[in-house]
């Protein structure tokens, strides 16, 4: 098997521009855990309401963790022949993550302690409402998701995002506590077929001028 280590000079727009969805990879490339971690480390950079962070990655990395993931995910092939697969989850209790996030900040100086509490309490308060708690992971899950195939296209990896797959046998198969919804699996590899072409809507189609 190949290992296959990138690094990327790529402006953003050649990023945005070259990031497809590949379905086909080839499966003696491998990928280290160094540079999985790089991708989500640039991943869990994305903003997310109050900074909360409401995702969490698992890793299915290795032809037999993969090949458990096979039937999960229908079948496609993709799932086996990629050099890992990333499955973002949301965090429907992200309130939890509110003192991790915001303490550092007041034992620096850079918050104060009585603008922490107001904010903890604004955040008990949103985390009253189930709705908002799965709409907040979903959204902001997503978010991280974008960006971890961002940083992957940046380094000279494919990816594809994959919503067809069997939620609850995938938190049977891989233990997922109730605490994390999952929002969606990543392929990534190396590409050994272009993408299949897309056409894009017109800006005209998709945007709304309100200038009055």
């Amino acid at each position: 098997m190949t290992s296959m280590t990138t690094t990327s000079g790529k402006d953003f727009f050649t990023v945005i521009n070259e990031r497809k969805s590949v379905r086909k990879y080839d499966p003696n490339v491998s990928i280290s855990k160094e540079e999985l971690r790089d991708i989500i480390e640039m991943a869990g950079k994305a903003p997310s309401a109050w900074n909360l962070q409401h995702w969490h990655f698992v890793v299915i990395h290795g032809k037999a963790a993969q090949q458990r993931l096979y039937p999960i995910a229908y079948h496609q092939q993709q799932i086996l022949d990629a050099s890992a697969v990333i499955a973002v989850l949301g965090d429907l209790e992200a309130n939890r993550n509110t003192d991790a996030v915001y303490d550092p900040l007041v034992q620096e100086g850079q918050m104060a302690k009585e603008t922490k509490e107001r904010i903890a309490q604004q955040i008990e308060m949103a985390y009253t409402n189930k709705q908002y708690a799965r709409d907040a992971a979903f959204e902001n899950a997503s978010l991280a998701a974008m960006q971890l195939m961002l940083a992957a296209t940046a380094k000279g990896w494919a990816t594809c995002p994959i919503g067809g797959f069997d939620v609850n046998q995938f938190k049977q198969a891989f233990p997922i506590s109730d605490r994390y919804i999952p929002i969606m699996l990543i392929t990534i590899g190396k590409s050994i077929s272009p993408a299949h072409r897309t056409t894009r809507l017109p800006v005209e189609a998709i945007t709304t001028w309100v200038e009055q």
